[in-house]
């Protein structure tokens, strides 16, 4: 019986620990970029398909992992997203498979993520940043336009792509 009495004491005592587990990224945050999640079907301005971009939540729900394949065969890419605390700013890191890689950061504004790069400079030596904008709509699609500018205040659009998830 001493045994029995025991193992439930150990076994409430570790129940209890498990539930104290703290959860690092649960701030709101942290949770800005949520919309974000999800298996999209994205398509082009003009309905056409663009691709396919699966979204998900990885790390004990501190990074948002981006899994996309463009319509065109051939082309992949994945990125990090992330809500770096020390810098107070959200992060992502872009890699696809033709060797090109982008570094984006900045920050939700009401339905918007907006985030940009520090300036580039293209192979042809012209200098340049990135700016990605994802909207959230009230129907619960996304609306990823992603802009350029040697400027600053003209922007030419790079990729304007409708997410709608699958159902």
């Amino acid at each position: 019986m001493k045994k029995l009495l025991l193992i439930c004491i150990a076994l409430f005592s570790l129940y209890g620990f498990a539930q104290q587990k703290s959860c690092a990224c649960c701030t709101e945050n942290h949770q800005a970029f949520d919309f974000w999640v999800g298996t999209w079907n994205v398509t082009n301005p003009d309905g056409t398909p663009a691709g396919k971009n699966i979204i998900t939540k990885i790390e004990d729900e501190c990074v948002l992992r981006e899994n996309w394949t463009s319509a065109k065969a051939g082309y992949t890419g994945t990125s990090y997203n992330f809500y770096n605390a020390q810098k107070k700013q959200w992060e992502q890191i872009w890699i696809d498979n033709q060797g090109a890689s982008l570094h984006l950061k900045g920050n939700r504004v009401g339905n918007q993520m907006i985030l940009q790069s520090d300036e580039v400079t293209s192979p042809k030596g012209q200098k340049y940043v990135n700016r990605v904008t994802w909207t959230l709509n009230e129907n619960g699609s996304v609306r990823q336009h992603w802009e350029t500018s040697t400027d600053q205040k003209t922007w030419q659009t790079s990729f304007d792509g409708l997410y709608v998830k699958e159902q």
